[in-house]
């Protein structure tokens, strides 16, 4: 390298240093330099200065907003540092690549690369930018609506900020931790924490997180109903980043001064600041703003009795909502929230039906069974197309990770499978209620089974305190003829209950034989704690759909009050009786018997992942862009080769041009759903007349369409599972 190249390159990192530094003060100073930077590296054609000087430029973008452009820079500095093999230089250009995705409501993709950037930054022990991530990982956790984990993740970014001596992360991990304390009712905790961040950040003469800080003050003031105080705190975080060029922090203090304005009851000051919200949010494409305006617009004309503005809002919230697939996640949210008012309804239903003559009575059980249909099919839909992203995402992310990523990948996991719990609870309580439940007897290692309940539910004993014990009597046979997921739900629901409503002591599981004839036995389970006891009166009610008697119902007791009625059904299907023993103060003994078979060994042969699926072809017909996205990753693991259709109509128009081994169907799709698209398939002129065509689908009812069923070859629900969708594929081999 000649003397020009060194003294230019030197230069460059002069630049990259001070527009770094300068960047909480001063931003737009900061990207004149990174640009100065950039041509000076591409004069001298230094690769990695380069990559440098995009790095810093695709950051500062990120954070004015620009999304496209600065993915566009990091994806050019990304090509560089692979040709120079540099992980660090990497890393850097994937945390920008992250940030413009989560800030646009792409969080699943955002999370992807946010994990992959922490693997390399913990490699190299890298606090610094440990603790970017962990506070990026907090808002994903947070908008997820799992503020456990949250608040790990925030807590993590301050740790890792201390080590490496930087108080404008630590602060910054503050300003989120006061919003989470505000959920919480933790006003004081909130106040304190946003104070501190307001004091590092004066220290630090970080003006841009100052106004963060003080947006965040705002929002305690407006809590404590100060709204004077509130509202000149949000007018300072505006000038500040108004003076920054912030755009993000502008379009959330222009929204939640206009929320503070409608709490006030002052909806003319609230419109004017609410339209100039989503007017900002709109140019810079801040889809979570324009949502959140356009419903309290809703809102407002619909208390001020103008319905002409008032549905004209609503239908923009609802036609937004429905195109922007990246904030999908959004509907996991607002169903499940649909799903508690359903519950407060179905109460409020009952007490009516029981003032009402017969014939009423007979009428709006009727309509009520309707709208529990249509609501069943698109709940089902609605919450599992995009939790399919999240699990499968997650699977695929396990197989790749490393040690140090699995607690992330498990904690992403447990918050979807706990949401997929609730889900499922009431779409098992529909079919169990429509009598479309069977029970569907195979061999099962009895004492494995109860084993494995033990192991499930330990931990959250011990989280609590308690002692979770498992007792079979010597007399029990190890392995019985058994449908052994009902039998799983059942001791679960029962299991998890007790230990939620023991405070202290323990949890005992009991297993008893009570007779048998050599070739069936009469079990006797027991579930027994010592928690707070059930009131004579509700012994019944208990186990009725939705019933949480409020005597013992506290907010972290809560859940979807269908567990005790799902196992009361489940119990019965085996011919059975369950029976409730309680003493307040006490605990309470949960009982039932089963009457099962004896049975041998159960052989069950683990799924073999073989080559026999390479080299094949699979149409693969979806919607969603992230669930094709994680689909057609998980087939190129198996050697298949995708192609991609967004609709019904251009599946239909694909499968004419070549042959392919097999078709994955969405159902639920636009221009043409799936049951449309396969019947136009099978019964037309096509080359994949005879193709095993598979259904994907969310919706438990689509199933039931017998005018289509005979149409495909098997039916796969979301969340897929990935050793179904693999012997799905491979059985179709053999025919």
């Amino acid at each position: 390298m000649d003397n020009v190249s060194i003294d230019s390159g030197s230069q460059v990192i002069s630049l990259l240093n001070e527009a770094y530094a300068t960047r909480v003060s001063n931003l737009r100073h900061s990207i004149a330099l990174a640009e100065r930077a950039l041509s000076i590296s591409r004069e001298i054609a230094d690769k990695a200065l380069m990559g440098k000087s995009l790095n810093q430029l695709s950051l500062f973008h990120m954070i004015m907003g620009d999304y496209k452009v600065s993915i566009s820079m990091a994806e050019e500095a990304t090509g560089y540092f692979e040709e120079l093999n540099d992980e660090r230089g990497i890393a850097d250009a994937t945390y920008s690549i992250a940030g413009a995705y989560y800030k646009t409501d792409n969080y699943h993709l955002g999370l992807i690369y946010l994990i992959n950037c922490l693997t390399i930054y913990r490699k190299f022990d890298d606090y610094h930018n440990q603790a970017r991530v962990q506070k990026s990982l907090g808002t994903i956790y947070e908008y997820f609506g799992d503020l456990k984990n949250a608040i790990k993740s925030y807590e993590s970014a301050i740790e890792a900020a201390r080590k490496a001596g930087d108080s404008d992360l630590e602060s910054n991990a503050y300003n989120p931790l006061s919003g989470i304390y505000l959920k919480q009712g933790r006003i004081e905790k909130a106040r304190d924490v946003i104070e501190k961040s307001i004091a590092m950040k004066k220290q630090t003469n970080d003006i841009r997180g100052l106004a963060f800080a003080i947006y965040g003050k705002a929002k305690v003031f407006t809590k404590q109903g100060l709204y004077t105080e509130a509202e000149q705190a949000f007018k300072r975080s505006i000038e500040i980043h108004v003076e920054m060029g912030e755009r993000l922090g502008l379009a959330m203090a222009y929204y939640r001064m206009g929320a503070m304005y409608f709490e006030m009851g002052d909806l003319k000051q609230s419109k004017a600041m609410l339209r100039q919200a989503i007017g900002f949010a709109r140019t810079y494409n801040i889809i979570i703003i324009q949502f959140k305006g356009n419903y309290l617009l809703y809102k407002i004309y619909k208390q001020l009795n103008d319905p002409v503005r008032s549905l004209s809002y609503l239908e923009r919230y609802l036609t937004q909502k429905e195109a922007v697939i990246n904030t999908q996640t959004l509907k996991i949210i607002e169903n499940y929230e649909l799903i508690t008012k359903m519950e407060s309804l179905e109460k409020e239903a009952r007490l009516q039906k029981e003032k009402a003559e017969i014939i009423e009575k007979k009428e709006r059980a009727e309509q009520a069974a309707q709208v529990k249909q249509d609501f069943l099919s698109t709940m089902s839909h609605e919450i599992r197309t995009p939790l399919n992203a999240v699990i499968m995402i997650t699977r695929l992310l396990r197989e790749k990770s490393e040690e140090d990523e699995t607690e992330l990948l498990n904690s992403l996991a447990s918050a979807s499978n706990s949401l997929l719990l609730v889900i499922n609870d009431i779409l098992d309580f529909t079919k169990l209620e429509n009598g479309k439940v069977n029970i569907e007897n195979r061999s099962c290692n009895f004492h494995g089974l109860l084993e494995s309940i033990k192991r499930t539910y330990e931990s959250l004993a011990v989280e609590k305190g308690l002692t979770l014990s498992l007792a079979i009597a010597p007399e029990v046979w190890g392995n019985y003829g058994m449908d052994e997921t009902k039998v799983s739900q059942i001791l679960g629901n029962l299991v998890s209950n007790a230990i939620k409503y023991t405070e202290h002591g323990k949890v005992d599981l009991l297993v008893d034989l009570q007779n048998s004839d050599g070739y069936e036995d009469q079990l006797c389970f027991k579930i027994v704690d010592t928690g707070i006891g059930i009131d004579a009166p509700y012994l019944e009610d208990i186990f009725e759909s939705f019933y949480q008697p409020t005597s013992i119902t506290t907010r972290k007791q809560g859940g979807s009050g269908l567990g005790l009625a799902i196992v009361k059904r489940l119990v019965e299907l085996h011919g059975s009786r369950i029976f409730v023993e309680s003493t307040i103060g006490v605990g309470s003994v949960f009982s039932f018997s089963l009457k099962l078979k004896r049975a041998d060994m159960p052989s069950r042969p683990a799924v073999k992942r073989s080559e026999q699926l390479k080299d094949k072809t699979v149409l693969l017909a979806e919607d969603n862009m992230i669930n094709a996205m994680v689909a057609r990753r998980l087939l190129s693991n198996w050697g298949i080769t995708t192609e991609h259709a967004k609709n019904g109509l251009e599946a239909v128009e694909k499968s004419k041009q070549k042959v392919f081994d097999f078709i994955l169907m969405d159902i639920h799709m636009p221009e043409m759903n799936g049951f449309h698209a396969t019947e136009n398939i099978r019964k037309y002129e096509n080359l994949n007349t005879r193709t095993p065509i598979f259904a994907l689908t969310a919706d438990i009812t689509a199933e039931h369409q017998e005018e289509y069923i005979s149409y495909f070859d098997g039916f796969l629900r979301k969340p897929i599972e990935i050793d179904k969708l693999f012997e799905a594929l491979s059985g179709a081999l053999v025919y």
